[in-house]
């Protein structure tokens, strides 16, 4: 009954502020909040002040359509912050949007994610961000460390378990053992270096310019990682000629873009393997009988599974709701802030 009425005053909160998407999860609540890490800024004719014009999917929408004086930018790239100041109005809007409308409410007390491979100073930009958004007081998870405890995988125990989540921006792996990682990495390959390669194979093979909504609706409806997963149909898509200018539409089959996302996919297969390889032999006896779990958008690649699986040897598994598994886990640690700190990165 005391928990239920100190909610009420309580305002934490826990952000996975990602490259593509931010989800906010509230204590008490669940996911409150998923929307595109996106804003679309006016900018003068001198192009130095900066006014915010729309934030999340209001601002997805405008991608590829705006004016001169308009554009709409991540200010994530690559699972850390681009831009700062951008940033910070960003988490200010999601964290307006979401915060419960109280007269009683305080700032709220926030549970951010980075990636495992982010340095102390890019750690030291997100905790500020927040901060100067209006936070009462920051932590930091490790993104592997979210989405483990987000997929209800067993973090605490002495047996191995063994993450992969792969986002917008980097694909993190780890192998964690009693309630920490044994081992992490992060590589600045995934969902976004997908949409890169797409768009490019569709300009130098097709003769075809797409925007980044275009080749991202291409990855989700015909993408394929292995022979078995691929789709029987083409699909049509529309863009502009590179050679006269003229709006044109081709065919592209889902085996021509598996062999054309070939190298980022071997770059997340080395990732894996380099973990195996290096993650002590009691727990890699652990992980012959766990396997692994994929979590992340691009755990909804076809066949993603299947291809590790091959390469492994081990059982991969995809989550339940891979997409929101960090926000989860996230929210999940807010109830470790007062009686267990291990979880979380400290930053002074």
């Amino acid at each position: 009954m005391f928990k239920r009425f100190l909610s009420l005053f309580s305002n934490s909160i826990a952000i996975d502020l990602g490259t593509a998407n931010t989800i906010v999860y509230s204590y008490g609540k669940g996911i409150v909040l998923n929307e595109p890490s996106m804003v679309a800024v006016a900018v003068d004719k001198n192009g130095i002040n900066k006014r915010i014009v729309a934030v999340g999917q209001e601002a997805k929408t405008m991608l590829g359509k705006t004016p001169g004086q308009i554009e709409v930018i991540r200010p994530m790239k690559d699972g850390v912050i681009a831009d700062f100041y951008i940033t910070e109005q960003m988490i200010k809007y999601f964290i307006k949007k979401s915060s419960k409308q109280s007269i009683m409410s305080f700032p709220p007390t926030i549970v951010i994610c980075v990636p495992c491979g982010s340095t102390q100073v890019e750690r030291r930009a997100i905790k500020d961000s927040a901060l100067a958004a209006g936070a009462r007081h920051v932590e930091i998870i490790e993104e592997a460390m979210a989405a483990a405890i987000g997929a209800n995988l067993p973090v605490e125990s002495p047996k191995a378990s063994m993450i992969i989540d792969i986002g917008g921006g980097t694909t993190e792996v780890g192998v964690i053992s009693l309630g920490g990682l044994v081992y992490a990495n992060s590589i600045r390959v995934a969902g976004d270096r997908f949409d890169e390669v797409i768009i490019n194979y569709v300009r130098s093979k097709h003769g075809l310019l797409i925007g980044d909504s275009t080749a991202e609706s291409i990855k989700k409806q015909i993408a394929s990682a292995h022979p078995s997963a691929d789709v029987k149909e083409s699909m049509v898509i529309r863009g502009r000629s590179i050679y006269d200018g003229l709006p044109k539409q081709i065919e592209i089959t889902s085996e021509e873009l598996r062999l054309a996302l070939t190298d980022p996919l071997e770059q997340i297969v080395v990732a894996v393997k380099q973990a195996l390889e290096l993650t002590p032999p009691e727990l890699s006896a652990d992980l012959m009988e766990s396997g692994f779990v994929l979590t992340g958008g691009g755990a909804l690649l076809r066949g993603l599974n299947t291809l590790l699986e091959d390469i492994s040897k081990l059982k991969v598994t995809i989550a339940d709701e891979p997409l929101l598994c960090v926000a989860k886990g996230c929210g999940m640690s807010l109830e470790h802030l007062t009686n267990s700190k291990i979880y979380f990165n400290r930053i002074r």
